[in-house]
């Protein structure tokens, strides 16, 4: 009887402790979750929602704002969570709980901080000159191709 109970506890502790494992992130996503913070990576993501929520606003303007402000907290809480659970896999194949670190370390030096800050700017200009650049390059692929009678 002692050995059942023993048997028992031993797999009652085990169960609590492997669900408590599994709704703790590791160490590895908390370091992923602070490289994203320090990196601005998480704000672009939250800017992401409010375009997302700033689209569906405009198409459904019956929708009171009460609601939306409901679902905004909810989404920002949980799927910022959500995608850094479902980054760190990928991140895991390449980048070290170490590199994440160096990482983080490069974010809180003052160039870090201002590499954060001025990242979305940067992107948001790059963007359009990539996009430029890309129908330039069409454009001299079609007048190629016309050259050689393709």
């Amino acid at each position: 009887m002692m050995k059942k109970l023993l048997v028992i506890v031993l797999l009652l502790f085990t169960g609590v402790s492997t669900l408590n494992a599994q709704a703790q992130p590791d160490a590895y996503t908390e370091t992923l979750r602070e490289m994203m913070k320090v990196s601005g990576s998480l704000e672009s993501f939250h800017a992401a929602i409010d375009q997302i929520f700033t689209m569906y606003k405009q198409e459904k303007t019956a929708v009171p704002d009460k609601f939306w402000d409901t679902m905004k907290a909810e989404f920002d809480s949980t799927s910022i969570n959500d995608l850094t659970e479902m980054l760190t896999p990928v991140y895991k194949k390449r980048m070290s709980i170490e590199d994440l670190r160096a990482i983080i370390a490069f974010y809180n030096t003052p160039v870090g901080k201002k590499f954060a800050k001025e990242t979305p700017g940067i992107m948001q200009e790059s963007m359009q000159i990539g996009r430029e650049w890309g129908m330039r390059i069409g454009k001299e692929m079609v007048s190629k191709l016309q050259e050689n009678g393709y």
